[in-house]
């Protein structure tokens, strides 16, 4: 492997999943940045590292890369600055929060020269890995329709503990941005990309709001039109009935991991009159890692874990962008906020502008279009088609006591 990459890690929480896997693929992690000091303290006890509560400070640090960890809508402007410094870096999901973030961060790789790594771990789950094979290999023929679900719910004691304090992003969050765990696995199997999006929000019941300080929706439905005339229907978010499912129909076959029993288990189908000689008409089977299979099952996220860091670690040494580059990084998260417009704008159909081009990304660098509570002014959207949403005051004095609970006092 060479040298050991020096990393930086920014956020103390999320970020954590690095030393995991670090040293099977040639990484170290010599530093940590957050503001919660008690998260920082656990990190230096553990792995020995340096730590920083200021990011230009964490900068001036001796290290190779970057992984940004931080808050969900908070990547963009600490990757670019980490990309200016001259770091490498490796971001968790979504790559920013506006249209204008997005042509900032493309422009800030290109200018820079380093590698960008959009750490969505769902596209290397090992059926995913093996949907790709197949497909590349001509199995079920050409995209046309596919499904991706990522339905997460969780009772609502959880749910604080996953989001303390008021202001934290998860309690502000569009049920449509959060669109990558859906999305990643079906275009990294077909190598196609979202164009257009039409999307509808799913609101609580009248009455029915749960006892949450969360103001956004528990679901949405997207269509997206790919660039190569398919339709992929996502939904999301946190409705009850937790599933994780992708299904592709080409023109010859379809494949879907199964929905119950095994859900790592995949399932390739042929119609009776399109069997190629020796072909199954139907077979289902757990398929494994292609490589790596022993560290990529020991890792999180069904082996995703692994991979993001495998995938960055190996476009460092070779100095070549990753397939899950900032622009389908960007694809991606784009799906999320247009179709958050699209939702507003009851299913209207939506652009995903493509940022390779900047003559596209000239049109939308001043695009600060922002559900969250830091960027409330007019003309910009609450996160749920409601309108504005205000958490009771039970609501709040029991996230309270749960933040309280957990050590965290902000």
């Amino acid at each position: 492997m060479g040298e050991m990459i020096r990393v930086g890690v920014l956020g103390a929480g999320r970020g954590m999943v690095l030393p995991q896997v670090a040293e099977h693929v040639g990484m170290k992690m010599v530093a940590v940045c957050d503001t919660w000091e008690a998260k920082l303290e656990e990190a230096a006890r553990q792995y020995g590292v340096v730590t920083y509560t200021d990011y230009d400070r964490f900068l001036e640090h001796d290290m190779d890369a970057v992984f940004v960890a931080n808050f969900c809508h908070e990547h963009a402007p600490f990757a670019i600055r980490a990309l200016d410094s001259g770091r490498h870096v490796m971001s968790e999901c979504i790559a920013c929060k506006t249209l204008g973030e997005g042509a900032a961060l493309a422009r800030a790789v290109e200018r820079s020269g380093k590698i960008y790594m959009f750490a969505e771990n769902y596209a290397y789950f090992a059926y995913v890995q093996e949907m790709r094979r197949l497909y590349q290999a001509g199995e079920i023929g050409e995209l046309r329709y596919a499904e991706g679900e990522y339905n997460h719910p969780m009772d609502v004691a959880s749910y604080c503990r996953l989001s303390p304090g008021l202001g934290h992003w998860r309690n502000h969050l569009p049920s449509t941005y959060y669109p990558t765990h859906a999305m990643s696995p079906i275009m990294h199997v077909t190598d196609t990309r979202p164009v257009s999006v039409n999307s509808l929000a799913i609101a609580y019941p009248e009455g029915g709001r749960p006892l949450t300080v969360r103001t956004g929706d528990p679901g949405f439905v997207a269509l997206c039109r790919m660039d190569n005339g398919a339709v992929v229907k996502l939904f999301g978010l946190g409705m009850a009935g937790h599933g994780v499912w992708y299904r592709i129909h080409g023109t010859r076959g379809l494949m879907e991991n199964l929905r119950t029993g095994d859900t790592e288990s995949l399932r390739v189908v042929h119609e009776p009159w399109d069997c190629k000689e020796g072909e199954e008409r139907e077979r289902v089977y757990r398929p494994d890692f292609p490589v790596h299979a022993d560290l990529a099952n020991a890792a999180g996220h069904g082996g995703g874990d692994f991979f993001t860091s495998y995938y960055f670690a190996e476009a460092i040494r070779k100095n070549e962008q990753p397939y899950l580059n900032v622009y389908r990084g960007l694809d991606m998260t784009f799906v999320g906020i247009q179709a958050w417009r699209s939702c507003l704008d009851n299913g209207a159909p939506y652009e995903i502008p493509d940022f390779r081009q900047e003559s596209v990304r000239a049109k939308y660098e001043n695009d600060d279009w922002s559900p969250f509570p830091e960027d409330r002014k007019p003309g910009q959207p609450w996160s749920s088609i409601e309108g504005e949403v205000k958490p009771s005051r039970e609501a709040i004095e029991y996230a309270r006591g749960i933040w309280r609970e957990m050590g965290y006092e902000g």
